[in-house]
């Protein structure tokens, strides 16, 4: 599993701090993970669009072709007070 934080505006817009995912043995982009949370739809589909917001993976910093796995932590931080 990977743990996914949630910072900032983001905590009360998608209701909370953090969760734990399962991901593919194999990994996933970070890319491809955004996509994975805003198809829930809603604020998540509002808040979580590229360009919004920066990850880290295991604090730092990564573009978005970067590979998650298992195992890592991600923090999603808005890149605009919001």
């Amino acid at each position: 599993m990977a743990r996914i934080l949630y910072f900032a505006s983001l905590v009360d817009a998608l209701g909370k701090g953090s969760e734990e995912l399962s991901l593919p043995p194999s990994g996933v982009p970070a890319r491809m993970l955004l996509a994975r949370l805003r198809a829930r739809g809603g604020p998540w589909n509002a808040h979580l669009r590229e360009g919004q917001v920066q990850i880290t993976v295991n604090k730092r910093f990564v573009d978005l072709d970067t590979l998650v796995t298992d195992g890592d932590d991600v923090a999603i931080v808005p890149t605009r007070p919001g």
